[in-house]
Protein backbone atom coordinates (compact mmCIF):
# COMPACT_ATOMS: atom_id res chain seq x y z
CA UNK A 1 0.00 0.00 0.00
CA UNK A 2 2.55 2.45 1.28
CA UNK A 3 4.52 1.61 -2.52
CA UNK A 4 1.23 2.13 -4.45
CA UNK A 5 0.49 5.54 -2.38
CA UNK A 6 3.91 6.81 -2.67
CA UNK A 7 3.61 6.91 -6.54
CA UNK A 8 0.57 9.44 -7.04
CA UNK A 9 2.22 12.64 -7.79
CA UNK A 10 -0.14 14.68 -4.82
CA UNK A 11 2.04 12.75 -2.26
CA UNK A 12 4.58 14.62 -1.01
CA UNK A 13 5.59 12.37 2.28
CA UNK A 14 4.31 9.32 3.22
CA UNK A 15 4.72 8.53 7.37
CA UNK A 16 3.56 4.64 8.44
CA UNK A 17 3.45 3.53 11.80
CA UNK A 18 4.90 1.54 12.73
CA UNK A 19 6.16 0.40 9.34
CA UNK A 20 9.52 -1.87 9.07
CA UNK A 21 12.37 -1.86 7.55
CA UNK A 22 11.65 -2.46 3.93
CA UNK A 23 8.88 0.33 4.18
CA UNK A 24 11.58 2.55 5.46
CA UNK A 25 13.01 2.90 2.20
CA UNK A 26 10.01 4.60 0.78
CA UNK A 27 7.90 6.25 4.53
CA UNK A 28 9.26 7.89 7.60
CA UNK A 29 8.71 5.53 10.02
CA UNK A 30 7.40 6.27 13.48
CA UNK A 31 7.20 3.64 16.24
CA UNK A 32 4.07 3.10 17.25
CA UNK A 33 1.89 0.13 18.89
CA UNK A 34 -0.96 -0.99 16.68
CA UNK A 35 -3.07 -2.71 20.17
CA UNK A 36 -2.69 1.11 21.54
CA UNK A 37 -5.01 3.50 20.73
CA UNK A 38 -3.49 6.11 22.46
CA UNK A 39 0.02 5.13 20.87
CA UNK A 40 -1.59 5.90 17.07
CA UNK A 41 -3.07 9.44 17.86
CA UNK A 42 -0.44 10.52 19.36
CA UNK A 43 1.15 9.73 16.35
CA UNK A 44 -1.65 10.90 14.55
CA UNK A 45 -1.88 14.40 16.21
CA UNK A 46 1.69 15.29 15.79
CA UNK A 47 1.70 14.50 12.10
CA UNK A 48 -1.43 16.12 11.27
CA UNK A 49 -1.72 14.05 8.05
CA UNK A 50 -4.19 15.28 4.78
CA UNK A 51 -5.12 11.49 4.82
CA UNK A 52 -4.95 8.53 7.46
CA UNK A 53 -4.96 4.83 5.97
CA UNK A 54 -5.67 2.07 8.37
CA UNK A 55 -3.75 -0.97 7.06
CA UNK A 56 -4.24 -3.68 10.15
CA UNK A 57 -7.25 -5.26 11.40
CA UNK A 58 -6.79 -4.38 14.96
CA UNK A 59 -6.39 -0.84 14.80
CA UNK A 60 -10.15 -1.05 13.00
CA UNK A 61 -11.99 -3.14 15.76
CA UNK A 62 -10.24 -1.11 18.60
CA UNK A 63 -11.85 1.59 16.78
CA UNK A 64 -9.65 3.72 15.35
CA UNK A 65 -11.11 4.79 12.82
CA UNK A 66 -14.04 6.12 15.41
CA UNK A 67 -11.52 8.17 17.00
CA UNK A 68 -9.93 10.08 13.98
CA UNK A 69 -13.62 10.79 12.59
CA UNK A 70 -14.63 12.62 15.89
CA UNK A 71 -11.33 14.12 15.41
CA UNK A 72 -12.39 15.24 11.87
CA UNK A 73 -9.22 13.54 10.49
CA UNK A 74 -9.83 12.11 6.76
CA UNK A 75 -9.54 8.32 7.26
CA UNK A 76 -10.11 5.42 4.80
CA UNK A 77 -11.25 2.56 6.73
CA UNK A 78 -14.29 1.14 8.63
CA UNK A 79 -15.46 2.02 11.86
CA UNK A 80 -15.18 -0.29 14.95
CA UNK A 81 -19.20 -1.61 14.11
CA UNK A 82 -18.99 -2.33 10.58
CA UNK A 83 -14.81 -4.00 11.09
CA UNK A 84 -17.43 -6.68 13.15
CA UNK A 85 -17.87 -8.45 9.50
CA UNK A 86 -14.25 -9.84 10.69
CA UNK A 87 -13.76 -9.19 14.02
CA UNK A 88 -16.34 -11.71 14.62
CA UNK A 89 -16.79 -14.51 12.61
CA UNK A 90 -20.33 -15.13 14.27
CA UNK A 91 -21.21 -11.82 13.53
CA UNK A 92 -20.69 -12.13 10.16
CA UNK A 93 -22.45 -15.42 10.05
CA UNK A 94 -25.86 -13.92 11.63
CA UNK A 95 -25.64 -11.06 9.25
CA UNK A 96 -25.14 -13.02 6.13
CA UNK A 97 -27.85 -15.13 7.11
CA UNK A 98 -29.97 -11.72 8.06
CA UNK A 99 -29.75 -10.27 4.50
CA UNK A 100 -29.67 -13.70 2.14
CA UNK A 101 -25.96 -13.53 1.44
CA UNK A 102 -25.05 -17.37 0.62
CA UNK A 103 -22.40 -18.65 2.88
CA UNK A 104 -22.26 -22.65 4.51
CA UNK A 105 -24.30 -23.71 6.85
CA UNK A 106 -23.21 -23.05 10.58
CA UNK A 107 -23.94 -23.16 14.35
CA UNK A 108 -22.09 -20.31 16.90
CA UNK A 109 -20.96 -22.56 19.96
CA UNK A 110 -20.17 -20.46 23.42
CA UNK A 111 -19.09 -23.72 25.75
CA UNK A 112 -17.47 -27.35 25.06
CA UNK A 113 -20.90 -28.86 25.38
CA UNK A 114 -22.74 -26.26 23.00
CA UNK A 115 -20.01 -27.44 20.43
CA UNK A 116 -20.14 -30.92 20.96
CA UNK A 117 -23.92 -30.93 20.68
CA UNK A 118 -23.46 -28.93 17.09
CA UNK A 119 -21.14 -30.71 15.51
CA UNK A 120 -23.28 -33.51 15.83
CA UNK A 121 -25.33 -31.20 13.04
CA UNK A 122 -23.09 -31.59 10.80
CA UNK A 123 -21.22 -34.64 8.28
CA UNK A 124 -17.22 -34.62 7.99
CA UNK A 125 -15.08 -32.69 7.33
CA UNK A 126 -15.96 -29.34 8.93
CA UNK A 127 -14.81 -26.44 9.35
CA UNK A 128 -14.00 -24.59 12.78
CA UNK A 129 -13.32 -21.27 13.24
CA UNK A 130 -12.63 -19.07 16.36
CA UNK A 131 -14.41 -16.17 16.37
CA UNK A 132 -12.45 -13.35 17.00
CA UNK A 133 -8.72 -12.08 14.95
CA UNK A 134 -6.10 -14.99 14.57
CA UNK A 135 -3.91 -13.78 12.31
CA UNK A 136 -5.51 -16.25 9.36
CA UNK A 137 -4.76 -19.11 11.84
CA UNK A 138 -7.67 -19.87 13.56
CA UNK A 139 -9.46 -22.25 10.50
CA UNK A 140 -9.71 -25.57 11.31
CA UNK A 141 -10.81 -28.31 9.13
CA UNK A 142 -11.85 -31.53 10.75
CA UNK A 143 -11.82 -34.78 9.30
CA UNK A 144 -12.93 -36.67 12.41
CA UNK A 145 -15.01 -35.97 15.93
CA UNK A 146 -11.52 -36.76 17.75
CA UNK A 147 -9.71 -33.78 15.48
CA UNK A 148 -12.83 -31.66 16.02
CA UNK A 149 -12.97 -31.95 19.98
CA UNK A 150 -9.39 -31.28 20.25
CA UNK A 151 -9.88 -27.78 18.02
CA UNK A 152 -13.10 -27.31 20.21
CA UNK A 153 -11.00 -27.28 23.32
CA UNK A 154 -7.80 -25.64 21.86
CA UNK A 155 -9.95 -22.69 20.80
CA UNK A 156 -12.05 -22.21 24.00
CA UNK A 157 -9.43 -23.50 26.45
CA UNK A 158 -6.32 -20.94 24.44
CA UNK A 159 -4.16 -23.14 23.84
CA UNK A 160 -3.88 -22.73 20.13
CA UNK A 161 -3.92 -19.09 19.43
CA UNK A 162 -2.90 -18.00 23.11
CA UNK A 163 -6.16 -16.69 24.31
CA UNK A 164 -9.49 -18.09 24.77
CA UNK A 165 -12.14 -17.46 22.35
CA UNK A 166 -14.97 -16.53 23.83
CA UNK A 167 -17.13 -17.89 21.02
CA UNK A 168 -16.52 -20.64 18.00
CA UNK A 169 -18.29 -20.77 14.42
CA UNK A 170 -18.55 -24.53 13.10
CA UNK A 171 -19.11 -24.87 9.88
CA UNK A 172 -20.29 -26.74 6.82
CA UNK A 173 -17.26 -27.77 4.55
CA UNK A 174 -17.49 -26.55 1.14
CA UNK A 175 -15.94 -27.87 -1.99
CA UNK A 176 -13.95 -25.97 -5.01
CA UNK A 177 -11.96 -23.01 -5.87
CA UNK A 178 -11.14 -20.07 -3.37
CA UNK A 179 -11.58 -16.84 -4.72
CA UNK A 180 -10.90 -13.26 -2.76
CA UNK A 181 -12.93 -10.56 -4.07
CA UNK A 182 -11.68 -7.29 -3.20
CA UNK A 183 -14.09 -4.07 -3.17
CA UNK A 184 -14.03 -0.43 -2.43
CA UNK A 185 -16.86 0.76 -1.24
CA UNK A 186 -17.91 4.52 0.41
CA UNK A 187 -20.82 3.24 2.25
CA UNK A 188 -23.44 3.30 -0.91
CA UNK A 189 -21.23 2.48 -4.40
CA UNK A 190 -19.00 -0.84 -4.50
CA UNK A 191 -16.14 -0.80 -7.38
CA UNK A 192 -14.66 -4.59 -7.53
CA UNK A 193 -10.43 -4.64 -7.93
CA UNK A 194 -9.12 -7.71 -9.94
CA UNK A 195 -9.83 -11.47 -8.55
CA UNK A 196 -6.90 -12.96 -6.46
CA UNK A 197 -6.32 -16.60 -5.24
CA UNK A 198 -4.54 -16.98 -1.96
CA UNK A 199 -2.96 -20.45 -0.79
CA UNK A 200 -3.47 -20.35 2.97
CA UNK A 201 -1.94 -24.01 3.95
CA UNK A 202 1.76 -24.07 4.57
CA UNK A 203 2.71 -26.86 2.55
CA UNK A 204 2.26 -27.60 -1.59
CA UNK A 205 -0.21 -29.29 -2.44
CA UNK A 206 -2.44 -27.68 0.50
CA UNK A 207 -1.41 -29.72 2.92
CA UNK A 208 -0.68 -28.36 7.09
CA UNK A 209 -1.66 -26.01 8.94
CA UNK A 210 -3.70 -22.50 7.68
CA UNK A 211 -1.28 -20.01 7.98
CA UNK A 212 -1.76 -15.83 7.22
CA UNK A 213 -1.19 -16.86 3.36
CA UNK A 214 2.28 -18.44 1.83
CA UNK A 215 0.75 -17.04 -1.94
CA UNK A 216 -1.50 -15.62 -4.36
CA UNK A 217 -2.04 -15.01 -8.06
CA UNK A 218 -4.42 -12.63 -10.15
CA UNK A 219 -5.47 -12.54 -13.75
CA UNK A 220 -8.16 -12.00 -15.93
CA UNK A 221 -9.43 -15.60 -16.86
CA UNK A 222 -10.13 -16.35 -12.87
CA UNK A 223 -13.42 -14.60 -13.47
CA UNK A 224 -15.79 -13.54 -16.19
CA UNK A 225 -17.63 -10.83 -15.85
CA UNK A 226 -20.89 -12.12 -16.14
CA UNK A 227 -19.87 -13.73 -12.95
CA UNK A 228 -17.71 -10.69 -11.34
CA UNK A 229 -21.25 -9.00 -11.61
CA UNK A 230 -23.00 -11.67 -10.15
CA UNK A 231 -20.86 -11.50 -6.92
CA UNK A 232 -21.46 -7.51 -6.75
CA UNK A 233 -25.07 -8.09 -7.24
CA UNK A 234 -25.57 -10.31 -5.14
CA UNK A 235 -22.82 -10.49 -2.35
CA UNK A 236 -21.02 -7.21 -2.19
CA UNK A 237 -23.72 -4.77 -2.65
CA UNK A 238 -25.95 -6.77 -0.19
CA UNK A 239 -23.52 -6.86 2.61
CA UNK A 240 -22.89 -2.94 1.99
CA UNK A 241 -26.63 -2.10 1.77
CA UNK A 242 -27.17 -4.56 4.64
CA UNK A 243 -24.83 -2.30 6.82
CA UNK A 244 -25.85 0.47 6.02
CA UNK A 245 -29.53 -0.76 7.20
CA UNK A 246 -27.93 -1.85 10.42
CA UNK A 247 -26.78 1.43 11.06
CA UNK A 248 -22.85 0.79 10.62
CA UNK A 249 -22.43 1.98 7.19
CA UNK A 250 -19.24 0.28 5.69
CA UNK A 251 -16.24 2.48 4.18
CA UNK A 252 -13.01 1.06 3.06
CA UNK A 253 -11.86 -2.38 1.93
CA UNK A 254 -14.59 -5.35 1.76
CA UNK A 255 -12.80 -8.21 1.53
CA UNK A 256 -14.68 -11.30 0.29
CA UNK A 257 -12.97 -14.52 0.60
CA UNK A 258 -15.67 -17.09 -1.89
CA UNK A 259 -15.82 -20.53 -2.31
CA UNK A 260 -16.96 -21.24 -6.26
CA UNK A 261 -18.90 -24.17 -5.55
CA UNK A 262 -21.07 -26.26 -7.40
CA UNK A 263 -24.00 -24.54 -5.61
CA UNK A 264 -22.56 -21.06 -6.87
CA UNK A 265 -20.12 -18.80 -4.65
CA UNK A 266 -20.35 -18.91 -1.26
CA UNK A 267 -18.71 -16.54 1.57
CA UNK A 268 -16.07 -18.24 3.44
CA UNK A 269 -15.42 -15.00 4.85
CA UNK A 270 -15.40 -10.76 5.19
CA UNK A 271 -12.54 -8.93 5.83
CA UNK A 272 -12.33 -5.28 6.81
CA UNK A 273 -9.10 -4.30 4.65
CA UNK A 274 -6.45 -5.06 2.59
CA UNK A 275 -5.71 -9.26 2.58
CA UNK A 276 -1.80 -9.96 2.66
CA UNK A 277 -0.78 -11.21 0.19
CA UNK A 278 -3.60 -10.83 -1.56
CA UNK A 279 -2.21 -6.76 -2.07
CA UNK A 280 0.82 -7.38 -3.72
CA UNK A 281 -0.34 -9.08 -6.29
CA UNK A 282 -3.77 -7.00 -6.60
CA UNK A 283 -1.60 -3.85 -6.83
CA UNK A 284 1.04 -4.69 -8.44
CA UNK A 285 -2.08 -4.66 -11.44
CA UNK A 286 -3.08 -1.45 -10.63
CA UNK A 287 -3.08 1.08 -13.33
CA UNK A 288 -4.46 4.05 -11.44
CA UNK A 289 -4.17 6.16 -9.02
CA UNK A 290 -4.62 4.69 -5.53
CA UNK A 291 -4.56 7.42 -3.45
CA UNK A 292 -7.53 8.98 -5.38
CA UNK A 293 -9.79 6.09 -5.27
CA UNK A 294 -9.30 5.87 -1.29
CA UNK A 295 -10.34 9.82 -1.08
CA UNK A 296 -12.72 8.70 -3.21
CA UNK A 297 -14.53 6.30 -0.84
CA UNK A 298 -13.66 8.95 2.22
CA UNK A 299 -15.88 11.38 0.77
CA UNK A 300 -18.90 9.59 -0.60
CA UNK A 301 -17.73 9.92 -4.36
CA UNK A 302 -16.71 5.74 -5.42
CA UNK A 303 -19.98 6.25 -7.87
CA UNK A 304 -17.41 8.39 -10.19
CA UNK A 305 -14.28 6.13 -10.17
CA UNK A 306 -13.34 3.68 -12.34
CA UNK A 307 -10.03 1.69 -11.82
CA UNK A 308 -7.84 0.63 -14.43
CA UNK A 309 -6.04 -1.97 -14.33
CA UNK A 310 -3.03 -3.61 -16.83
CA UNK A 311 -4.05 -6.66 -18.66
CA UNK A 312 -1.80 -10.02 -17.71
CA UNK A 313 -1.49 -11.65 -14.33
CA UNK A 314 0.93 -11.42 -11.27
CA UNK A 315 2.05 -13.30 -8.34
CA UNK A 316 3.13 -13.06 -5.15
CA UNK A 317 5.04 -15.92 -2.60
CA UNK A 318 6.25 -15.42 0.62
CA UNK A 319 9.60 -16.22 1.84
CA UNK A 320 8.53 -17.40 5.30
CA UNK A 321 11.02 -18.57 8.38
CA UNK A 322 10.99 -22.13 9.09
CA UNK A 323 8.27 -23.74 11.87
CA UNK A 324 5.93 -20.88 10.71
CA UNK A 325 2.87 -20.68 11.37
CA UNK A 326 4.21 -22.54 14.66
CA UNK A 327 7.65 -21.07 16.52
CA UNK A 328 10.17 -20.02 14.43
CA UNK A 329 13.74 -18.41 15.24
CA UNK A 330 14.50 -14.83 14.11
CA UNK A 331 17.66 -12.41 13.52
CA UNK A 332 18.62 -14.64 10.76
CA UNK A 333 21.04 -12.25 7.73
CA UNK A 334 19.01 -11.56 4.71
CA UNK A 335 21.13 -12.01 1.55
CA UNK A 336 20.34 -11.67 -1.93
CA UNK A 337 17.53 -8.95 -2.24
CA UNK A 338 19.14 -6.37 -4.39
CA UNK A 339 20.13 -9.18 -7.07
CA UNK A 340 16.34 -10.81 -6.61
CA UNK A 341 14.99 -6.70 -7.39
CA UNK A 342 17.05 -6.09 -10.40
CA UNK A 343 14.97 -9.07 -12.21
CA UNK A 344 12.68 -6.52 -14.44
CA UNK A 345 8.91 -6.49 -12.98
CA UNK A 346 9.65 -7.76 -9.32
CA UNK A 347 8.94 -6.23 -6.53
CA UNK A 348 10.04 -7.57 -3.22
CA UNK A 349 7.95 -6.53 0.06
CA UNK A 350 9.29 -6.63 3.33
CA UNK A 351 6.93 -8.06 5.64
CA UNK A 352 9.03 -9.65 8.73
CA UNK A 353 12.13 -7.99 8.42
CA UNK A 354 14.64 -5.50 10.47
CA UNK A 355 17.72 -3.21 9.87
CA UNK A 356 20.96 -4.44 11.77
CA UNK A 357 23.88 -2.61 11.43
CA UNK A 358 23.01 -1.94 7.38
CA UNK A 359 21.87 -5.99 7.20
CA UNK A 360 18.20 -6.62 6.79
CA UNK A 361 17.13 -9.98 8.99
CA UNK A 362 14.19 -12.38 9.84
CA UNK A 363 12.06 -10.90 12.27
CA UNK A 364 8.92 -12.53 12.06
CA UNK A 365 7.42 -16.29 10.56
CA UNK A 366 6.60 -14.58 6.99
CA UNK A 367 9.33 -12.34 5.82
CA UNK A 368 9.21 -11.41 2.40
CA UNK A 369 6.52 -11.09 -0.53
CA UNK A 370 8.40 -11.35 -3.85
CA UNK A 371 6.04 -9.99 -6.45
CA UNK A 372 5.98 -10.05 -10.23
CA UNK A 373 3.72 -8.76 -13.05
CA UNK A 374 3.60 -10.02 -16.38
CA UNK A 375 1.61 -11.15 -19.74
CA UNK A 376 0.94 -14.48 -18.57
CA UNK A 377 0.82 -16.16 -15.36
CA UNK A 378 3.68 -18.62 -15.97
CA UNK A 379 6.20 -15.75 -16.84
CA UNK A 380 5.22 -13.42 -13.44
CA UNK A 381 5.77 -17.04 -11.44
CA UNK A 382 8.85 -17.71 -13.41
CA UNK A 383 9.94 -14.01 -12.94
CA UNK A 384 9.30 -14.49 -8.57
CA UNK A 385 10.96 -18.01 -8.60
CA UNK A 386 13.96 -17.01 -10.35
CA UNK A 387 14.14 -14.15 -7.65
CA UNK A 388 13.58 -16.34 -4.82
CA UNK A 389 16.55 -18.43 -5.85
CA UNK A 390 18.81 -15.44 -5.81
CA UNK A 391 17.36 -14.38 -2.08
CA UNK A 392 18.94 -16.50 0.92
CA UNK A 393 18.78 -16.66 4.71
CA UNK A 394 19.04 -19.68 7.53
CA UNK A 395 15.71 -21.69 7.41
CA UNK A 396 13.82 -19.76 4.66
CA UNK A 397 11.16 -21.65 3.38
CA UNK A 398 8.43 -21.16 0.50
CA UNK A 399 6.10 -22.81 -1.44
CA UNK A 400 6.98 -24.25 -5.32
CA UNK A 401 3.80 -24.52 -6.52
CA UNK A 402 1.73 -21.33 -6.15
CA UNK A 403 -0.09 -20.71 -9.42
CA UNK A 404 0.17 -24.12 -10.55
CA UNK A 405 -3.31 -25.59 -10.64
CA UNK A 406 -4.30 -22.89 -12.68
CA UNK A 407 -1.10 -23.10 -15.14
CA UNK A 408 -2.34 -27.34 -15.20
CA UNK A 409 -6.09 -26.47 -16.05
CA UNK A 410 -5.16 -23.56 -18.80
Amino acid sequence: MVRSITRSNRVSEVICAPGNAGIAQLARCIPASQRDLDDLLRVTAAESPDLVVVGPELPLSLGLVDELQRRSIPVFGPTQSAAQLESSKAFAKRFMQRHQIPTAAYAVATSEHQAMESIDLFHFPLMIKADGLASGKGVIMCESRREATEAISGLLGGKLLGEVQAAIVIEEFLTGEELSFLTLTDGKHVVPLVPAQDHKRIGEGDKGPNTGGMGVYSTDAMLDGQMRDWILHHIAQPAVNGMAAEDAPFAGVLYIGLMMTARGPMVLEFNARFGDPETQAILARLDSDLLEALEASVEGRLGDTELRWKPGASACVIAASSGYPGSYLTGHRISGLEEAASIPGVEIFHSGTRLVDGHYVTEGGRVLGVTAAAATLEQSLSKVYEALGRIQFEGMYYRRDIGRRSLKMA
